[in-house]
């Protein structure tokens, strides 16, 4: 198992630099590869900061600007802006519109901190100079279609390590960080594949993003799959397999403790993004969110007393 083999005492680490996406040099010089990312490493008990945020694209009906503002009145502090999945127009609104000035001065009128760009249509190198230009974070995208053959695997998930090298490498330019998403029927599915990636992956501007959502689907286990990713997890989405606004954490039939207890164990640096797709009307979904926040909020206080009580 390997261990963190170096301590961070900066007054911002990696986790400061993901909440405030901070500037590039800073960033940079925290920073190591390999040192970052201890797979199942054990934490200290407790006092693990669970962060909350939220896509746009639950608000695709309604301008970037009041998205955003209805986003920050319902108290999340972060935000992941979605491109033009289902006819969601706020990114592309964004680069074509907003600019990088345009942007920050949302953010910073709004007071949330830009946590990703959701880039499945479009892909992350339509957006990235936008995103380094307002601070950098993560993008996040899918990986190749279709499931691989467990005999497959080991070649297939090596085609696509090199395959999106150029991406990576554009993360770094910008100042960002590629989170890849298990999707159904794509490369990145399995929990085997998930142990792959991982494997190969030697860069800490690529990761993973998790859905449950789809690992529910082949009846995969969540907090297994958050330990196999380690500090390799990027984005986490708060998304259960219900119909409806029950795909909500609190709003469905999951208990999100074990889940969230995951998250707490591996000390994941981002932030918790309840989500669902085919979203109400703008006033029921906010609603909903704010159900789902309060939920996630009383999970997340019983799962630091239980840590803190082992």
């Amino acid at each position: 198992m390997q261990k963190k083999t170096m301590a961070i005492t900066t007054t911002q680490n990696r986790r400061d630099f993901l909440a405030t996406v901070a500037g590039s040099a800073t960033a940079a010089a925290l920073l190591t590869p390999r040192s970052l990312w201890a797979n199942g490493a054990a934490a200290e008990p407790g006092n693990w900061q669970m962060k909350l945020s939220t896509s746009t694209i639950q608000f695709s009906s309604l301008p970037i600007e009041e998205a955003c503002a209805r986003i920050a009145k319902l108290g999340f502090p972060a935000v992941d802006i979605w491109s033009a999945h289902a006819g969601c127009p706020h990114l592309d609104d964004c680069l074509n519109r907003l600019g990088p000035t345009g942007l920050s001065e949302l953010l910073e009128r709004t007071k949330l901190k830009l946590f990703a760009f959701s880039t499945y249509r479009g892909g992350f190198a339509k957006y990235a100079e936008l995103l380094g230009k307002v601070g950098g974070g993560v993008a996040v995208q899918g990986s190749s279609g279709g499931r691989c053959p467990p005999a497959e695997l080991k070649t297939r998930m090596g085609q696509f390590m090199e395959n999106v090298k150029p991406l990576v490498e554009l993360a770094e330019k910008t100042n960002s960080y590629l989170a890849i998403e298990n999707h159904g029927n794509a490369l990145l599915d399995s929990v085997d594949s998930f142990k792959a990636f991982v494997d190969m992956n030697r860069s800490p501007h690529l990761g993973i993003a998790v859905a449950p959502y789809h690992l529910q689907r082949i009846k995969a286990s969540v907090p297994e799959v958050i330990e196999i990713c380690g500090k390799q997890l990027l984005f986490f989405y708060a998304w259960q397999h219900s119909p409806g606004k029950q795909q909500l954490p609190g709003l469905g039939p999951v208990d999100f403790t074990p889940w969230i207890a995951a998250l707490a164990k591996i000390r994941y640096d981002g932030y918790v993004n309840p989500f669902m797709h085919h979203e109400p009307e703008p006033d029921e979904m906010a609603a909903a969110l704010a159900e789902s926040k309060t939920y996630l909020e009383k999970v997340w206080a019983a799962v630091e007393r239980s840590a803190a009580d082992a």
